[in-house]
C-alpha cells in the first residue's frame, strides 16, 4: 500500500507543477507584434510585414486601421512581460527590474496611438530589434 501512496504522491506534485506553470506563465498566443496584427486583423505575417515595410507604417498604425488597436496593445504588452518573464526565471534579470519594466510600460501604453512614439519599451531590454536593451531595437508599437 505504501507503493501505492508514493506514486499517488508523485503523481500529485508533477500535476501541481504543471498547473502552476501553466498559470505562472499566462502567454500570448504571439511571439511577436506581427503576429499579434495578423491574427487580430486576419491578414497573414506576410503581409502585415510588407504593409509595414512598404508603407513604414508601425505595426500598431495597422491595428489601429483595422479597429483593433486596443487588442493590440494588450496582446503587445502581454508578449513583452512573457519576454521578461523569460529573462527573470532565466536569472539574467530581477524580478523587480522585471516589475519596474512593466509599470513603465503600462503608464506609456494608456496614451499610446499607435504610432510607436511613446518609446515605452525602449531602452529597456524588451526590444524585439538587434538592440541591447540600452535604447536601441523596436519599442513597444513597433
Amino acid at each position: 500500500m505504501t507503493k501505492l501512496k508514493k506514486i499517488a504522491a508523485i503523481g500529485a506534485m508533477v500535476l501541481v507543477v504543471s498547473a502552476t506553470s501553466i498559470s505562472a506563465f499566462a502567454a500570448s498566443k504571439y511571439s511577436s507584434p506581427a503576429e499579434a496584427v495578423a491574427g487580430l486583423t486576419g491578414k497573414t505575417v506576410e503581409s502585415v510585414v510588407t504593409e509595414r515595410s512598404e508603407t513604414g507604417k508601425t505595426y500598431g498604425t495597422i491595428a489601429k486601421e483595422a479597429g483593433k488597436l486596443e487588442e493590440f496593445k494588450s496582446e503587445n504588452l502581454q508578449i513583452k512581460k512573457d519576454i521578461l518573464a523569460k529573462r527573470v526565471a532565466d536569472g539574467t534579470m530581477t524580478q523587480a527590474r522585471a516589475d519596474e519594466i512593466i509599470k513603465a510600460m503600462e503608464e506609456r501604453q494608456a496614451t499610446c496611438d499607435g504610432t510607436g512614439n511613446g518609446g515605452a519599451g525602449c531602452g529597456m531590454g524588451v526590444g524585439f530589434g538587434r538592440g541591447n536593451g540600452r535604447g536601441q531595437g523596436n519599442c513597444i508599437n513597433s
